[in-house]
């Protein structure tokens, strides 16, 4: 019984590797990361917005009351700039992004998709520290 489990594992092994290249390529594989980098904070804009809504209602409140806090005004003003950065960044990575390889050699894609790894990561770190900041100073 053995014997017929490892041979049959034996041979699906040579029957895979024999059938030429088994996977993806460099290149699909990177493409992949930078689209799990992007889906890891997309479904965040919704939250990103509301937080964006909910710092320019203090920074109302805070224009309503007296003395007014200038100081406080400013920081509800600067985050829901930073959350609304956050959302534009990503909005224009997403527009950017070219999903057509065309004719670039594999070379000249793995720079390409090398280079959008380095900007979707940035709107996502971008992306996660903005809500973050909103998070502590509104809840």
């Amino acid at each position: 019984m053995k014997r017929s489990i490892l041979f049959l594992i034996f041979t699906s092994f040579l029957a895979i590797t024999s059938c030429g290249p088994s996977g993806p390529s460099e290149n699909e594989l990177l493409r992949a990361e930078v689209i799990a980098v992007h889906d890891e904070v997309m479904p965040k804009i919704g939250q990103l917005k509301s937080l964006e809504r909910k710092a320019l209602e203090k920074v109302k409140e805070l224009e309503s009351e007296e003395p007014v806090d200038s100081v406080k005004i400013i920081t509800f003003k600067s985050l829901a700039y930073d959350l609304n950065q956050a959302d534009e960044a990503m909005f224009d990575w997403m527009h950017q992004y070219d999903t057509e390889d065309g004719e670039k050699t594999e070379e000249e894609l793995k720079q390409y998709l090398d280079e959008q790894m380095v900007l979707i990561t940035k709107v996502n770190v971008d992306m996660k520290a903005a809500l973050e900041k909103a998070n502590k100073a509104l809840n």
